[in-house]
């Protein structure tokens, strides 16, 4: 997701995430620190966060059960099998995101 608040929240150029339905999420242990953000649009978000190293967890609509729950892909285990299916938010997109096909690659960080 290119949208600014994702950018911010993510600390990155977009935010990834795997849409959760039906409730399916459900968390094995601990408790999630919660924070409340409006979005310029007016929408409400409650963000989770791991209290110990900081993480964000996922992001939903509070009261609204049925409304787009994300799931932070990089909290997943299985993350390698969880290819990207849509793009969302372009128009808020960093200009230079779409180009990183073109730049050169290392399989480590360079000396």
């Amino acid at each position: 997701m290119h949208c600014s608040d994702c950018q911010t929240h993510s600390g990155a150029a977009f935010g990834i995430v795997a849409g959760i339905e039906n409730g399916q999420f459900r968390l094995l242990s601990g408790t999630l620190k919660i924070y409340t953000k409006t979005a310029k649009s007016g929408r409400v978000r409650d963000l989770s966060f791991c209290p110990d190293c900081g993480t964000r967890i996922h992001a939903r609509t509070p009261g609204a059960p049925d409304a787009f729950f994300g799931l932070g892909v990089g909290t997943l285990r299985q993350r390698d099998r969880i290819v990207p299916k849509r793009q969302v938010w372009c128009r808020s997109a960093q200009g230079w995101v779409f180009k990183l096909e073109a730049l050169e690659k290392f399989a480590r960080q360079p000396g």
